[in-house]
């Protein structure tokens, strides 16, 4: 596929600023009607087309920030939500917040529409759709046009700009080595397919503190569900099929599903079995038993994920090089679902 020509690519070829483009395109009265003209004709050789997304966004200030998540049931998401508005509120900025239900399409609607003279900014966690595809021309376009965009969880390194993020692969660690030091021998892995991007970090945690630790890695103990919402009939699969005294999910709803699995055998939690899932949201504190978790820390995610959006709507002279990600540490919420140590 021909890559997509860029206002950028148009400044630097002429020797002008990227706003002197920007203004000629709009046919602007502010710069000279020969240099409209000779950067309107080069635009046209080049076959240029604006991002209309990023060009209503960049010409109107709302302040009003615009969040895209992939579904509001997860309670990870809404207590990033609460971050964002809380620090957010507290600079004078409002906050909209659509869903893309993880589609492709619904995303770049969502985008579009935001975008639309409503909002000055994005703060957006990518939908399993867009990592499948591995499409990410409207995020893209709109960075090479100057839209301020902040990503987090689901985050892409094909996408310049700043992130923030927990380091998955050692959040999975921990929780694997916990499961170990409370006795666990052999620890079952209830994770994503790869292409979900924090599935896949999650599953290397997993791999990597099981090999440390001596233990053997076995792919009969790995089940990658697909279809979250029909994950029941897989992970009792796992249970017809295998041995094993823990379960480590890569979210909580594998876990307590897991749970679910393995009373309905007659097993007891933690006697028998153990468990452990990833994110502290409202199924793991009313789980019965109640679910150890890894604690994600969402609320502090949503705040640094505004802060850094912010500082960038309000310093225009920030250039590429000052992109920054952020690493949110993580922590084991002990509960009843795990043995204690002895």
């Amino acid at each position: 596929m021909k890559k997509k020509v860029t206002i950028k690519q148009i400044a630097r070829e002429l020797d002008v600023s990227v706003s002197t483009v920007s203004k000629a395109l709009r046919d602007s009265k502010e710069i000279s009607a020969e240099t409209r003209e000779k950067v309107q004709a080069f635009a046209r050789l080049l076959n240029y087309r604006p991002n209309n997304i990023a060009i209503s966004l960049k010409n109107r200030k709302t302040r009003n920030i615009g969040v895209i998540i992939p579904e509001i049931v997860h309670h990870f998401f809404t207590t990033v939500i609460s971050g964002i508005e809380r620090e957010a509120n507290k600079a004078g900025y409002n906050v909209i917040v659509c869903l893309s239900d993880e589609s492709f399409d619904k995303e770049v609607i969502n985008m579009e529409t935001l975008a639309n003279g409503s909002i000055d900014g994005f703060i957006l966690s990518l939908s399993k759709e867009t990592q499948s595809r591995k499409d990410f021309h409207h995020l893209l376009e709109a960075v090479d046009q100057g839209m301020p965009l902040v990503m987090f969880d689901r985050v892409s390194d094909e996408i310049p700009g700043d992130k923030v993020v927990i380091d998955d692969v050692e959040g999975a660690g921990h929780a694997v080595n916990y499961l170990l030091d409370s006795g666990c021998e052999r620890i079952a892995l209830l994770t994503t397919v790869d292409y979900v991007s924090v599935g896949k970090l999650r599953t290397e945690g997993y791999i990597r503190a099981l090999q440390a630790a001596g233990k053997a890695v076995s792919d009969a103990l790995i089940v990658k569900i697909e279809d979250i919402d029909n994950c029941e009939q897989q992970i009792a699969e796992l249970f017809d099929a295998e041995k094993f005294d823990a379960v480590f999910a890569v979210n909580e709803l594998f876990a307590v599903t897991a749970m679910k699995v393995a009373q309905r055998r007659g097993l007891k939690i933690p006697e028998d079995i153990s468990f452990m899932g990833f994110t502290d949201g409202m199924l793991s504190q009313y789980a019965f038993p109640t679910l150890t978790t890894v604690d994600q820390h969402g609320l502090e995610m949503g705040e640094k994920a505004a802060q850094l959006l912010i500082r960038r709507l309000e310093n225009d002279d920030l250039d590429d090089e000052s992109f920054v990600t952020e690493i949110i540490s993580t922590s084991i919420k002990e509960r009843e679902s795990t043995r204690t140590f002895s």
